[in-house]
């Protein structure tokens, strides 16, 4: 009676969308700066936007502050620039760079500042190398300031980032208006 149906066996598994394998749980603020760093050089939507505040967990919503010089040429970055719109550029980036290409991001000069138990300020110098095969530019360079909380499950996550323009190159802020 059952002889043509396969309803008792099993399946191969599905693969999930997207590879985490490079994400820690960020119970430290700094594992949040490698979760960054990893996201880029993976190319790993998730991971990137799991980098941010997320509503669920805590009462505080994502502020992004340009740069002067990108808001002059990129003026939609200064308006409510939102977690949607992280996810727009990180993915428009990520498809101009080909598979076997990594993106590099590196910091320096980081410090980190206590504002209370479960905030904090992290800032440092980035550079950001994107080995595209447009005529955009490839590297990108600035002072960042992320404000970081913990939320109701002990993870850390950015909940306001502060982008400065401080070399020739353009900054982070150019860059997400240059693949948005």
């Amino acid at each position: 009676m059952l002889s043509g149906c396969d309803l008792f066996t099993t399946r191969d598994p599905e693969k999930p969308d997207e590879n985490r394998a490079n994400f820690q749980p960020p119970k430290e603020p700094s594992i949040v700066i490698e979760n960054l760093k990893n996201s880029f050089n993976d190319k790993n939507t998730q991971n990137y936007i799991a980098c941010f505040v997320d509503t669920l967990f805590v009462n505080k919503s994502f502020t992004f502050i340009p740069s002067s010089e990108a808001v002059s040429t990129y003026a939609f970055l200064a308006q409510d620039w939102g977690l949607d719109d992280e996810r727009r550029y990180f993915n428009s980036v990520i498809a101009k760079v080909p598979k076997d290409f990594p993106i590099t991001l590196t910091f320096s000069d980081e410090s980190y500042s206590s504002l209370s138990g479960d905030t904090l300020v992290y800032s440092a110098n980035y550079f950001l190398n994107i080995p595209h095969n447009s005529s955009e530019p490839k590297n990108y360079s600035g002072n960042l300031q992320f404000n970081m909380i913990r939320d109701n499950r002990s993870d850390w996550s950015i909940y306001y980032w502060k982008d400065t323009r401080s070399s020739s190159l353009p900054s982070w802020s150019e860059m997400k208006g240059i693949f948005y």
